[in-house]
Order: C-alpha cells, then structure tokens, then sequence
C-alpha cells in the first residue's frame, strides 16, 4: 500500500512539474510577443495610454497637462490676462485712488491726493492693508464672486471697469506678463485682442457719424484723417513691445522664455459703442490687419454680447463687416458670437448671431460659440462652419463663470461630433483666475477630452492661427488627419529637417516654423512615456 501511495504521489508531482513546466514555457513564448506589441505602439499611444492611467488623478494630470506642448492661444484679451495683483502694485505706483466702497479705480483730484470724503483710499494702501488687498482681488477678478451678490456675468464684465485706468499706459507691461505666462504653459505662438490706437478712431467716429453707407462714411472718415490711426496703433504696439523685450531681457542671457513667444494682434472693435465709432474702429481695425508690418492680423468685435446697443445694433455691424471685407480682402476676421445663454436675452436674440458672423461677416474663427445649438436651423450651420472650416475658440472657464454653461451643456462636443475644428483658449486668464493648463485640465475633467483630442487641438490651435505663410499640413477636410506637404513628409516621419525642399519651406512660412517647432515639442515629450 505504501508503495502504492509513493507512486500516486511520484505521479501527480510529476504532473504538476509538467504543468508548472507548460505554464511557464506559455508565458515565456507570450513574451516577446507582448513585448513586441508594446514595441509596435506608437509614442502618441503609449501617452495615451499613460494619460488613461492618470486622468482621475488630479494631481498627475495637472503635472502632465502643464509640460504638454500647446501651440496657441488664439481668444486672448490683454487687459483681461493680467491678474488683480499686477494691477494693484501698477496703481499704486502711479498714485491712483480707490473707491473703497465700489473698489473702482480713479486719477487722484488736482491735488494729487486721494479725498477720504469721497471714499477715497491710496492704491498704494493695498500693499500694506492685506484686506484691502484681498478686497481688491475679489473685486477685480472672480475669485470668490458667488459671495459678491453679483451673478457671474456681471462681476466680469464690471471687474474691468473697475481696475481700467490701472491699464493706461502699461501696454508693454501686460503683454510681458502674457508672454511670459503663456511660455510657462508651453505656448509657443499668442494672438492678443487690444485697441492698438487707444481711443483716436472711436473719437474720430463721434466727429464723422454713420449715415447709413459703407462708402460715404468711409470717404468722409478718410477726409478727416483716419489714416492717423493706423500710424498711431502701429507706433504704439511698436514702443509696448519695446517695453516687453526690457522687461523680459530678451536677447540677453536672462531672458524669459517668455521672450520665445511668438505674437501677434488683434485690434479689438467697442460694439457697444454709437454706430459711428464702431465703423471707424472697424476701418482701423481692417487697415491695421491688412499692413504685414504691423503685426496686426486680426480684428474682432469686443464687449458684451448682450448689452442693449449690442444686440440692437448687431445685423447693422454683420453688414459694415461685410462691405468693408470687401475693401480689405487681405484682413483677416475673427468674432465674439454666441457668448449668450437662455434667459440672458429674449429667446430670439440667441437665434441669429453665430450665423450671421459666419454667413453675412464672414468670420473665419468664431469666439465662444456657446449659443450654437439655439440658432435658427442649427444643424445646417454646424454642416456650413465644418465646410468652411471656421474653426470655433473654446473658453471653457469663463463659458462657465459668465453664463453657467458647462459639462453636457457646453456644446464642445456637438462642434466636434459636426467636424468644426475647435482650439482651447484662455479669454481673460487673468479676471477668471486661469491659465491655458487649466483650460486644458477642465477639457479632461468637465468635457471628457482625451489626449488625443487635445493634441488635436493644439495643432488646430495653428493651423488655424493668423500668421502668415503655407501650412505644414496638406489636408484640409473636416477629418484633418495632419498629413504633412510632400516637401516635408520624409523629415515629419524622423522629425529631422534634412531634406533642401522641407527645410527652404519651413525657412519661407512663419506659420510652418511653430508647426514645426510644435511637432518637435510634441515628440519630446511623448518620448517621455
């Protein structure tokens, strides 16, 4: 019996030998073909895949999303990208008083002191007042706006009334700060929305009031000399870029990288304003982005989309925009259209803007775009804006401080589903307490955006951008598969520029050179996972 026994026993250890044996020569033959799988896997999947493995947690997405390559920023107003601390500390050097019962800003009376009788404080008292301070923050920007008794909208669009003479003369100022946070979140190219003659051509428009005619008023505007204004805004974004490059030290070996930050302008448009000086800023705006030695390249109309001139006066603008298109073909045009939701005007105000800037202006990007789906025949202007490829500028932050739209009913993915090209973007970075990074970890958190998707969207940041030159990418249909120019398709493969034709094509477009400089960022850091 007991030899019986050992030989039951020999004979199932050796069965489980031989099966320990088999498992294992199982999993040594998967291996090397797992291993080769891995192998095969391209960087942008492996970065997919370890996005996948970290895009619940908060902390590791954020690490992640901050070195991600972005291209750029296309929806950015300067005087909206500066953050409240920068404002007080300009005020107070420049002795301004302020209200401390309204938090606005003002110039100080003839005597150059603040008057405690009119509710009067020192900017200056800020720095050493640390409520003051952080009542000045909250005022200017929408930190802890829920506890103002203001609803969102109406904080933002009063925050800039309040710290504006904070912004005179501090062009440069602003657009250093830009910069040189724009280069902190990996941006390489920036289009910054200001008024590059300050207030010369809108002035000029109160003088010479609209009559009705694109052609009339024009000649009389050019009798009166609107052509200074132009020569004004090109000397002044002269000397504020001037200004950036000291306070940077660019070309020395301090510089910010904020310095590398390629930038152009966009000459913002008052819509709000009497007829006569919206059409001369519109002249201005068109003659500026039509002159390449301005870096103008844009014009766009600016202000609240829902205020009473606005939207009573919003068909009458789409059609300046349109004749004056026509005179200045070389201009390019971007709107604000759709930044509305339901109940902040009457139903019928949300059913026509976003068309008319695309079909009667003739708007090749669009700000905002939140409206969309309560135009008229929304569908058929989704098929109209992917055939177009009028490319939409995402602001999800402040989509969601001002109007409350967010989540399922922010209509990001109904753009996506249609094929309009879309690009996140930052709006006011400073009022709404943001950065171009976050706006990418909302597009995660609050849209569901994968890597993929956002990469997407950097590159489309500068397909779609401004500047000047040929694409690096030959396709343009709504699938955009970024197949690249024939010239360069042998070196996008090894992202080494060697062959003579890519490298006199990038050398020949501003715009190549950021996508190609974009695709080389890209790879590094996917190289990374």
């Amino acid at each position: 019996m007991r030899r019986s026994h050992s030989r039951v026993v020999i004979f199932a250890n050796a069965v489980r030998t031989l099966t320990l044996v088999f498992l294992c020569a199982l999993v040594a033959t998967a291996q090397p073909a797992t291993a080769r799988s891995s192998a095969a896997d391209s960087p942008e999947q492996k970065t997919q895949a370890y996005f996948e493995t970290i895009k619940d947690s908060p902390a590791r997405l954020w690490a992640f999303l901050l070195g991600m390559p972005k291209g750029g920023d296309l929806h950015s107003h300067v005087s909206g990208s500066i953050y409240a601390e920068s404002y007080i500390q300009w005020a107070a050097e420049n002795g301004l008083c302020v209200n401390n019962q309204t938090m606005a800003l003002s110039v100080p009376p003839m005597k150059s002191v603040c008057d405690p009788k009119q509710n009067q404080m020192a900017a200056s008292t800020a720095l050493t007042n640390s409520v003051f301070f952080q009542q000045l923050v909250d005022a200017w920007s929408m930190r802890n706006w829920q506890f103002s008794g203001d609803t969102g909208h109406d904080h933002f669009f009063n925050a800039f009334g309040k710290f504006g003479p904070a912004t005179w003369d501090q062009t440069g100022r602003m657009i250093a700060e830009a910069a040189s946070r724009a280069a902190h979140g990996h941006v390489l190219y920036l289009e910054l929305m200001l008024t590059p003659d300050g207030t010369m051509s809108s002035g000029m428009g109160q003088q010479v009031p609209w009559d009705g005619n694109v052609d009339s008023t024009l000649n009389r505007l050019k009798n009166a000399g609107i052509s200074k204004a132009a020569a004004a805004g090109v000397k002044n974004l002269q000397d504020a870029e001037k200004q950036k490059d000291q306070l940077l030290k660019c070309g020395t070996p301090q510089a910010d990288p904020g310095c590398s930050v390629t930038i152009r302008y966009i000459a913002q448009v008052s819509r709000g304003g009497a007829l006569g000086s919206v059409f001369a800023q519109m002249v201005t705006g068109f003659t500026l982005a039509s002159d390449p030695s301005s870096k103008v390249v844009a014009l766009n109309l600016v202000q609240g989309e829902d205020s009473a001139a606005s939207m009573q006066n919003f068909s009458v603008q789409m059609e300046m925009l349109h004749d004056l298109h026509a005179l200045y073909p070389q201009a390019h045009l971007t709107l604000h259209a759709g930044e509305l939701a339901p109940g902040l005007v009457p139903a019928d105000g949300l059913k026509f803007h976003i068309r008319q800037s695309v079909l009667v202006a003739g708007a090749e990007r669009i700000g905002h775009g939140v409206d969309v789906m309560h135009e008229d025949r929304p569908g058929e202007l989704l098929e109209q804006m992917a055939k177009r490829q009028v490319l939409v500028e995402i602001c999800l932050s402040s989509n969601d401080l001002i109007l409350g739209i967010k989540g399922p009913q922010h209509p990001l993915a109904t753009y996506m589903k249609y094929g309009v090209p879309v690009a996140l973007a930052t709006d006011d970075e400073g009022v709404s307490r943001s950065e171009i990074s976050r706006e990418f970890l909302r597009g995660v958190q609050d849209q569901k955006l994968g890597y993929v998707q956002l990469k997407m969207m950097a590159r489309n940041s500068l397909q779609y951008a401004f500047i000047s030159g040929a694409s690096l990418w030959a396709d343009n249909d709504r699938a955009r598969r970024f197949t690249p120019v024939s010239q360069c398709a042998q070196d996008i493969a090894t992202m080494k520029l060697t062959t003579q034709g890519c490298r006199q094509f990038i050398e020949s477009s501003e715009k190549a050179k950021l996508q190609w400089q974009l695709e080389a960022d890209l790879k590094a850091f996917e190289r990374g996972f």
